[in-house]
């Protein structure tokens, strides 16, 4: 039952069975492949520093928010440690660090209407999972785990 439980807290999913499971190298090729597909991020080798295999990345200047992925591959269980981070911006007019969890970020603006009235007009809207979803649903499909860490790793 913890173990369930732990899973929720962490975004932990698992493949179907009966998916055979791609070997690393080509679970990692396929991750690098989403940069040629209409995805928000790029997929890149970690750097040392960031202690990953590879990394997806996303910036959206506009609402000024950075967002990381990193993903460690562990061959011997067949499972991705995934470690998500957020960059944006803090009330103090600085940066606010976060990591996991989904978030929507929207922008409005007012303008005038044909009616010659303000109206609140939505300008920008950014799902987090727009992230999320494509790299977890190539992880699940190559039949690997998808481990969500909220620490370090």
């Amino acid at each position: 039952m913890m173990g369930r439980l732990w899973d929720k807290w962490t975004g932990t999913k698992y493949p179907d069975s009966g998916v055979a499971p791609l070997p690393a190298t080509e679970l990692r090729e396929a991750l690098l492949a989403l940069n040629s597909r209409n995805v928000p991020f790029i997929v890149r080798h970690a750097l040392p520093k960031e202690k990953a295999d590879l990394v997806a990345e996303c910036e959206i200047p506009k609402a000024k928010l950075t967002l990381k992925t990193r993903m460690r591959l562990v061959p011997a269980k067949r499972e991705v440690l995934v470690l998500e981070e957020r960059w944006e911006p803090s009330h103090d007019s600085g940066q606010q660090y976060g990591r996991g969890g989904f978030k929507v970020y929207r922008q409005w603006e007012y303008r005038r209407g044909a009616d010659g009235r303000r109206h609140k007009v939505e300008t920008l809207r950014f799902d987090t999972r727009d992230v999320r979803d494509p790299l977890r649903t190539m992880i699940l499909n190559a039949g690997w785990t998808w481990r969500g860490v909220l620490f370090r790793y």
